[in-house]
C-alpha cells in the first residue's frame, strides 16, 4: 500500500535529511551514499549472483539465431544485440570548457542509445525479459527443447502458440518500444500502457508493429498500476514489471560481461589503480541498477557507480537518501514529475533496486533539463553522435566528480587522488538513435539556443 506523506511528516524528513530542502527547491544535487561497503560484504545480502547473470548471458547466446533471422540487422553480430564504445575525446575539451573543469583519465561512451532493435538501453533488460517468457511458455508447452535451434521461434508453430498469449507493459516510452517490438514480432498480443510523458513518434511506432497502445493523463506510475491491474484478471497475460523484475534486472546485467569483452579488446585495464567510473541515467531504477549491480560482480571495488536523475524527478535519490525507496514519491515533496527527460520522468522509485543497491551504488546527482540539451547539442558537434535528452544525464557526471566539494571529497575518501588520472569515465548512453530526425532537430536548436544564451 502506498502511503502519502503530510507535511508534519515531511518536515521531521528534511530535519534528518536537510538535502531535501534543496530536492524540493529543485535545486542540482549531489548525494554521496554513506552506505556503500565494500563489494565483498555488500554481496553478503545479496540473492543475486553471477550464475544468475550468466545463465541470462547463456540464453541470450541460444536466442541468438532467432534474433538474426527475425531482425536481419543483427545479422553482423550473429543476433547478439551490443553496443558500441567510443572515446570522446573531443566532448571531453567542451566539457571541461563548460563546466572549467579537468577531467581525470579517459572520457567515454558507451552507446546503448544504438543498440539494434528498440534503439536503447530497454533492448537489454525489456527483450530479455520476453525471450525468457516465450521460452518458459515454449518449453512448458513441449515445443521445445534448450539444445535445438532456436531460429524455430521465427515459425508459424511457435506464432500460434504466443497467439494465445499476451504481453503487457506500463511505460514512459523505452521499455514499452522494447517490449512492444519484440513480443509483437514473436505473435504475442501486447498491451503498453503509456504515461503522459511518452513521445507521440514512440506510440505511433508501437501501433505500426500491431501493438495496442493504452494513453493516460497521468504519470508512470499510473500506467504501471494499470497494466499490473489488467494482467491480474487475464491467466494467459504475462506482465513485464519494471518497478520489480527480477528477469528485466539480469538482462541489464549481462551489460557488464559484453563490457568487460570490449574492455579486454581495447587493452584497456580496470584495477584499483585504473578504476572505472559509469554515469546511469535513472528513472524508476531497474536499467542502471542491473548494469551497475553486473559491474559490481565484475570489477568490484574498482568501479564506482553513480545515477543520474533530473530536478524534477529524483525519486531514487529520495527513495534511498531516506531508506524509504518506493514507500516516498516525489510528489510528497511537492514536485511535479515534470522533465523533458521522458524516460527518467518516474515519481516513485524501484524497492527492489532501492535494497540491491543500497551497499553497492556510489551516489546520486541531478541535473536539469536545460544542460541535457546543452549536453546534446555539444555533444552533436563535438562527436557527431545525437542522443536523446534522458541519456545526456549521465554526462552531468563530470561536472560533480571534478568540480564539486562532493566530488572531491569521494575521490580523497576512496583514496583516488593518484588514480583518478588513470581512471575510465564511463557515460552510459541510453537512447536516441531512433528518434524522428525532426524531433532531434528541435532537441538540437533548443541546446543551441540555450549555449547562446
Amino acid at each position: 500500500m502506498e502511503k502519502n506523506f503530510d507535511k508534519k511528516e515531511i518536515y521531521k524528513l528534511k530535519e534528518k535529511y536537510p538535502l531535501i530542502d534543496d530536492l524540493i527547491n529543485k535545486k542540482e544535487t549531489f548525494w554521496l551514499n554513506h552506505e556503500l561497503k565494500s563489494f565483498d560484504e555488500a554481496i553478503k545480502s545479496i540473492d543475486i549472483t553471477e550464475a544468475d547473470v550468466i545463465e541470462a548471458s547463456d540464453r541470450l547466446k541460444r536466442f541468438g539465431s532467432y534474433i538474426k533471422t527475425a531482425f536481419p540487422e543483427t545479422k553482423s553480430t550473429n543476433g547478439i544485440i551490443e553496443s558500441d564504445i567510443a572515446e570522446i575525446n573531443e566532448m571531453k575539451k567542451v566539457l571541461e570548457d563548460i563546466y572549467d573543469i579537468s577531467i581525470g583519465g579517459s572520457l567515454m561512451l558507451k552507446k546503448d542509445s544504438h543498440l539494434p532493435i528498440a534503439g536503447s538501453i530497454k533492448a537489454r533488460g525489456g527483450i530479455y525479459e520476453v525471450l525468457k517468457h516465450a521460452e518458459d511458455l515454449a518449453l512448458h508447452h513441449g515445443i521445445l527443447n534448450e539444445d535445438d535451434d532456436y531460429s524455430a521461434f521465427a515459425s508459424d508453430k511457435f506464432k500460434e502458440l504466443f497467439s494465445q498469449y499476451s504481453i503487457a507493459v506500463g511505460s514512459t516510452g523505452n521499455l514499452g518500444l522494447s517490449i512492444g517490438t519484440i513480443s509483437a514480432k514473436l505473435g504475442f498480443n501486447v498491451f503498453v500502457h503509456m504515461s503522459s510523458d511518452a513521445k507521440q513518434w514512440k506510440k505511433d511506432k508501437l501501433r505500426s508493429c500491431g501493438v495496442t497502445v493504452v494513453e493516460y493523463d497521468s504519470d508512470y506510475s499510473v500506467a504501471v498500476a494499470q497494466g499490473r491491474e489488467q494482467a491480474k484478471f487475464d491467466p494467459n497475460m504475462y506482465f513485464v514489471d519494471d518497478e520489480n523484475s527480477k528477469s528485466l534486472f539480469l538482462g541489464y546485467a549481462v551489460a557488464a560481461l559484453r563490457l568487460k569483452e570490449q574492455l579486454d579488446k581495447s587493452l584497456i585495464k580496470v584495477d584499483s589503480d585504473n578504476p572505472l567510473f559509469v554515469y546511469l541515467p535513472c528513472g524508476v531504477g531497474g536499467g542502471p541498477g542491473g548494469v551497475a549491480f553486473g559491474l559490481k560482480l565484475i570489477f568490484k571495488d574498482a568501479v564506482h557507480a553513480f545515477f543520474a536523475e533530473p530536478v524534477n524527478s529524483p525519486c531514487m535519490i529520495l527513495g534511498m537518501m531516506t531508506g524509504l525507496n518506493h514507500e516516498i514519491s516525489v510528489f510528497d515533496i511537492g514536485l511535479d514529475n515534470k522533465t523533458a527527460a521522458d524516460g527518467l520522468a518516474v515519481g516513485r522509485a524501484s524497492g527492489f533496486i532501492g535494497n540491491v543497491m543500497k551497499n553497492l551504488l556510489s551516489g546520486i546527482y541531478t541535473v536539469k533539463d536545460d544542460e541535457l540539451f546543452i549536453m546534446l547539442s555539444s555533444l552533436a558537434d563535438s562527436e557527431d553522435i545525437y542522443l536523446e535528452p534522458s541519456a545526456l544525464a549521465g554526462m552531468y557526471g563530470m561536472k560533480w566528480i571534478f568540480g564539486s566539494e562532493q566530488g572531491k571529497e569521494y575521490i580523497k575518501n576512496n583514496k583516488l587522488e593518484y588514480a583518478i588520472k588513470n581512471s575510465v569515465q564511463l557515460v552510459w548512453a541510453t537512447g536516441g538513435s531512433m528518434v524522428p530526425e525532426d524531433e532531434m532537430k528541435k532537441y538540437y536548436d533548443k541546446g543551441k539556443s540555450l549555449i547562446k544564451k
